[in-house]
């Protein structure tokens, strides 16, 4: 059975994102981007919800190409621009689940030949057959109200979270449903020259 995998950047007071929806008052500098290229390098389905998607549709397209919005977000570091190529062209090619009522299909738009769309009455069966079907990891970015259904319903298999050196005081929190089980630590990473530690559980049942 596939495993899926949320993977989200967390304050050090628990918000997912600062006061009034703000993210850039989170911490997401270079190590954020190289652990969200090894999470999409072992998955072949991504998760998410409607304002992730879009989010995603706004910003990656494109963005392998633009050596000007490259440079501006991380200057001086090649390594760095690299990365985001490399999420941006694998976000152009992998098969992309997106649970919304709203949202409507479009084939010919960005993303529409990858993208697949559930009604969110249908989420959690229709991640139960993602998860019967033979593939790599299913990954979740953002998304956080979509996560939390997924992880009361008992569907989620780990938790990544990086906890990022930021207390914003405020903002929305990163967890609205307690889990059906426990978490067991299983990893730890901190990325060289980067104050965030990512901390790795296991939902065991």
């Amino acid at each position: 059975m596939r495993k899926l995998i949320v993977t989200n950047l967390v304050t050090l007071d628990g918000f997912f994102e600062g006061p009034g929806g703000n993210f850039m008052v989170m911490p997401a500098d270079a190590s954020f981007d190289a652990y969200n290229l090894e999470r999409i390098r072992t998955a072949s389905t991504l998760l998410v919800g409607r304002t992730s998607y879009e989010g995603f549709r706004g910003f990656w397209p494109g963005l392998a190409a633009n050596e000007e919005m490259l440079s501006m977000l991380r200057p001086d570091d090649e390594a760095g621009q690299e990365v985001l190529r490399e999420i941006s062209r694998r976000n152009d090619d992998i098969e992309k689940v997106v649970v919304s009522d709203s949202l409507q299909a479009d084939p010919s738009g960005t993303y529409g030949s990858t993208t697949q769309i559930v009604r969110r009455g249908d989420a959690r069966e229709a991640v139960r057959a993602l998860k019967e079907q033979p593939g790599d990891d299913i990954i979740v970015f953002g998304s956080h109200v979509l996560w939390n259904d997924l992880l009361e319903a008992g569907l989620v298999d780990e938790l990544h979270l990086m906890i990022g050196p930021v207390a914003t005081g405020g903002g929305t929190p990163a967890f609205t449903a307690a889990s059906p089980g426990t978490l067991e630590l299983i990893g730890t990473r901190q990325f060289e020259g980067s104050s965030n530690v990512v901390m790795q559980y296991a939902v065991r049942s």
